[in-house]
């Protein structure tokens, strides 16, 4: 078994070590009313955008998210939330140093990086540290966290990734030419991400989209031998109209977040099908380390 496979089916013990945590970090986190952004790169990104939305649908408050480089200059927030596994990302670094100004928290996996010099608070995620390059455990318990916090009820989910994970991956999952992934609300960016894991792990074809904008000229690209996935409750008529492109359509009706943990052992299998080694996927490093511009 690889790293990424033993670490990744870590997940649902590693949110609920989140949810035990949560009442000792909880005051580090935003409060109700509070203006947020929340910034991460790649993995993180994604699980950032997925607060945001699920934040701002809960009442708690205006809540941005953004990749760290392309944060708004004209906007200001009584809180930043980054997210960075390694603590050591660049473009966080660089976010974080400049604007020391508004209170910000870190979410990481290794305390006393060099981004924690420049937030506010630190909360770390020890447990959920991985080896692997490619993110699974760790995104996917930043946002456990960030949903607890928000005053969900996590045991559906946990239930859900336990019971996905004790299952083998389906044919079409590793036989499939092209896979896309809709989502709808914060589920759009697990969906992301589920492309993002397949591209990263197995050097595959995906795509992703709002499930509404599919029907909107991506699902031209359906057809015979291809995967069509929908995160949460596909739209009505969705998968009958993509099933009559002669493409296979699922909506498996699990919590988003089991989901994904799923898709991570799909995109193992798929790469372990294709001679790829899951645990050294092509041209990516745990970390990206930018060098300042002369």
């Amino acid at each position: 078994m690889t790293a990424t496979e033993q670490e990744l089916r870590t997940q649902p013990a590693c949110w609920r070590a989140a949810l035990d945590l949560l009442p000792r970090v909880s005051g580090q986190l935003p409060g109700p009313g509070e203006r947020v952004l929340a910034v991460g790169c790649g993995t993180s990104w994604f699980i950032a955008a997925a607060y945001a939305d699920l934040r701002e649908a809960a009442g708690h408050g205006w809540t941005d998210a953004a990749t760290a480089t392309e944060v708004s200059s004209v906007r200001d927030y009584d809180r930043i939330v980054a997210i960075s596994r390694s603590g050591t990302t660049s473009e966080i670094i660089d976010l974080l140093a400049a604007h020391r100004d508004t209170p910000s928290v870190l979410i990481t996996a290794v305390g006393e990086g060099p981004a924690a010099a420049h937030a506010g608070a630190e909360i770390v995620l020890d447990f959920a540290d991985e080896t692997s390059i490619v993110q699974t455990r760790f995104a996917t318990t930043a946002l456990a966290l960030l949903r607890g916090s928000l005053g969900e009820d996590l045991a559906p989910a946990i239930a859900d990734a336990e019971a996905a994970l004790a299952q083998e991956p389906a044919p079409h999952w590793i036989e499939a030419e092209q896979l896309t992934f809709l989502g709808t609300g914060w589920s759009k960016h697990l969906a992301d991400e589920a492309a993002l894991k397949l591209r990263e792990s197995s050097q595959s074809w995906t795509e992703s989209y709002y499930a509404m904008e599919y029907r909107h000229g991506p699902i031209a690209i359906a057809q015979p031998g291809r995967l069509t996935v929908s995160f949460g409750t596909a739209p009505a008529g969705l998968q009958e109209q993509t099933e009559a492109t002669g493409a296979t359509f699922l909506a498996p009706g699990i919590d988003p977040l089991a989901q994904l943990a799923a898709v991570h052992l799909a995109a193992v299998r798929r790469a372990e099908a294709r001679g790829l080694d899951p645990d050294r996927p092509r041209s990516l490093t745990r970390a990206v380390h930018l060098e300042p511009a002369p």
